[in-house]
């Protein structure tokens, strides 16, 4: 696994601006003198539940306080996201934040209870994690440029598979649609585990999925993989070509999980927070967690995922005002 990457501070240009001009920041000497709690808004057992799980303890010994994972499912991570939008600015409720909560969301749902670039200061982007396309063995496509061909000759003929609508997984289909111009058909899961079994027993001929939940089926030949999300080849899966090098030039989309807290919360509290995830995502177990599972660590400054923010809600904006993209 590479070492964290350590962004360059760079001119905050949208998303939390409002950090700049925080409250007086008496107390942020002392903080935290007591536990935090780190919201995800999805339940136990997922990716972002594993992520913040992985860096919970390491996490916690660099602040010397508690860490309390608090899941609040619900609503495609609107009921957890509104729950930390509306926390006291203090440092001390945190929101695991992905493409689906902010970027995803904030397309698919003109009227949120919450409202990212408002309600948020970033605090950092902690890992992003490529998706897996993959097909059924009957499928007689062996490469992503054979997919594509197949799809072109049977318009609407072809199904994928996802773990819902907004997800990663469902936002890569799209932009495969998008630049190929092909035509499959999205077929939504609630989940990652039934979208997974139905592709198995070939009731959908397509799947993009993350890459550690779907690897034991490529691995034992049930489903077939050909290509990674990602702009380079993934470490756990490096036979596998990217989509970009397999047939579409330029195609790359991850999925993202970063830390937010409330605007308003004092930037020396912000710092002290992104400087605690960095010394979590330095630790050797850490990384290797992270490695088992395709994800790799980043660590961006406030300034820098800022930044990656508002390119992130732009692009998956468009693409999915582009392809007609509802919420179920």
């Amino acid at each position: 696994m590479q070492k964290v990457r350590i962004a360059a501070a760079a001119t905050l240009a949208c998303i939390g601006s409002a950090a700049a001009q925080t409250p007086s920041t008496g107390g942020a000497q002392t903080y935290p003198a007591k536990a935090l709690r780190l919201i995800v808004p999805f339940p136990p057992g997922g990716g972002t539940d594993f992520v913040a799980r992985t860096i919970q303890p390491r996490f916690a010994e660099a602040l010397g306080q508690q860490i309390i994972i608090d899941n609040r499912a619900g609503a495609t991570g609107i009921v957890g996201t509104e729950l930390g939008s509306k926390a006291p600015p203090d440092g001390y409720t945190l929101t695991m934040a992905t493409g689906a909560t902010i970027s995803a969301n904030m397309a698919l749902f003109p009227k949120l209870p919450y409202d990212p670039p408002k309600d948020f200061v970033p605090v950092t982007l902690v890992a992003s994690q490529p998706n897996l396309l993959a097909v059924h063995p009957s499928v007689p496509a062996k490469t992503v440029r054979d997919l594509i061909a197949l799809a072109k000759a049977r318009p609407g003929q072809l199904s994928y598979a996802s773990s819902g609508s907004g997800s990663s997984h469902h936002l890569s289909a799209e932009l495969l649609k998008v630049m190929s111009g092909i035509n499959i058909v999205h077929v939504p899961y609630k989940g990652t585990g039934p979208a997974i079994i139905d592709a198995v027993g070939g009731h959908v001929e397509v799947i993009f999925s993350g890459i550690a939940a779907i690897m034991p089926q490529v691995k034992s030949g049930k489903l077939r993989a050909l290509g990674v999300t990602k702009a380079q080849r993934s470490a756990i899966l490096p036979e596998v070509p990217t989509i970009a090098e397999a047939g579409l030039p330029g195609y790359e989309i991850t999925s993202w999980h970063g830390v937010l807290a409330p605007t308003g919360t004092p930037q020396p509290v912000v710092v002290r927070v992104r400087d605690g995830v960095v010394k979590a995502l330095e630790s050797a177990d850490v990384r290797e967690r992270f490695a088992s599972q395709g994800a790799e660590p980043v660590g961006l400054t406030p300034e820098a995922f800022a930044k990656f923010l508002k390119a992130d809600i732009a692009k998956i904006g468009k693409l999915i005002r582009g392809a007609g993209i509802k919420a179920d």
